[in-house]
């Protein structure tokens, strides 16, 4: 059982630190053309949804995309406004890995593990050796995966473990669970990715597979709202409307959460159990995105009367 859990936590921490590094290295190499990017096309809230959508699929980084954002919006270089387009952005963006994760591209991570290396120590140039980094630290996120799968493997034989996982059945349970996990090790893709593992694995039930992402996305608030801390009130507004937009969904999802397993499964029909929870994430996203987008307005207002914007007074002596 030690074998068990100590192979987990390798594979855990080798997905944690590729998600990590991944994020700073991408940052390193489009960082100025995201900021660019951001601060360009955000016009409007559908231009602003769009960017967040890119540049979170760039950087497979919600909470990078979004920490950017507060920092922008502090800088009061972003509005408020403009802020929570790429916000919604980033919630779609986001889903893009669990699609990759459910591809089962885990076996061949040493192939990437080995043309990163290689161009990461052969390459003269700051490009090149960003894109060896690059490809280098994608091979140790599914090295990481494929670690785990293999370690979860034996879980099957385990009857406390089944029991356990039976909890996750009860949406608002599993919700919990997926919060929980996600706040301790800070990473709503590698809770979506173990739930992913688990599923096809056959040791998680795709009802609670779910539960389980919708928790994670609650979870995943809790370093955009630590990134306001000491900011000025628009950049709170920023964290606290992303915290508002995952917790009004989630209730949605859980409210309307049997109804919505029906609907994945027929949009899905016929895919791997994974594949279909992979789609449930996105489907989410979108449809949380979807509802809404047409309501910022309503945030706008209700934030600012909240949170009004302090007014300096020059008071001449």
């Amino acid at each position: 059982m030690y074998e068990i859990i100590l192979s987990i936590i390798a594979g855990l921490v080798l997905f944690l630190y590729a998600v990590n590094n991944l994020s700073t290295t991408l940052q390193t190499a489009v960082g100025e053309q995201a900021n660019n990017w951001i601060q360009k096309f955000t016009s409007n809230t559908f231009s602003s949804l769009l960017v967040g959508v890119v540049v979170t699929t760039l950087l497979d980084s919600s909470s990078a995309v979004i920490i950017i954002t507060i920092v922008l919006v502090n800088s009061k270089i972003l509005t408020f406004k403009q802020a929570m387009g790429i916000v919604l952005g980033a919630n779609i963006g986001t889903t893009v890995s669990s699609q990759i994760i459910a591809m089962d591209i885990g076996k061949y991570s040493p192939v990437l593990l080995l043309i990163g290396f290689v161009l990461l120590v052969a390459s003269k140039s700051e490009k090149l050796s960003n894109t060896g980094k690059i490809i280098l630290y994608f091979g140790v996120l599914f090295f990481g995966l494929y670690t785990m799968e293999n370690a979860v493997e034996p879980l099957k034989e385990k009857p406390f473990f089944a029991e356990w996982m039976k909890k996750t059945e009860q949406p608002v349970t599993g919700a919990l669970i997926g919060a929980v996990v996600t706040l301790f090790i800070q990473s709503s893709s590698a809770t979506v990715g173990m739930a992913l593992i688990l599923a096809k694995k056959g040791l998680l039930s795709l009802t609670g597979g779910i539960a389980v992402m919708l928790g994670a996305e609650l979870g995943t608030c809790s370093d955009t709202l630590i990134a306001t801390i000491n900011g000025s009130r628009a950049a709170l507004k920023t964290g606290l409307f992303h915290l508002s937009f995952n917790l009004l969904s989630i209730i949605i999802g859980l409210i309307l959460f049997y109804p919505f397993v029906w609907f994945v499964q027929r949009i899905s029909a016929g895919a791997s159990i994974e594949r279909t929870l992979a789609n449930a994430h996105m489907l989410f996203n979108m449809l949380g995105v979807l509802v809404f987008v047409w309501l910022i307005p309503v945030f706008e207002r209700v934030l600012n009367k909240l949170l009004p914007d302090k007014v300096i007074v020059n008071k001449e002596v």
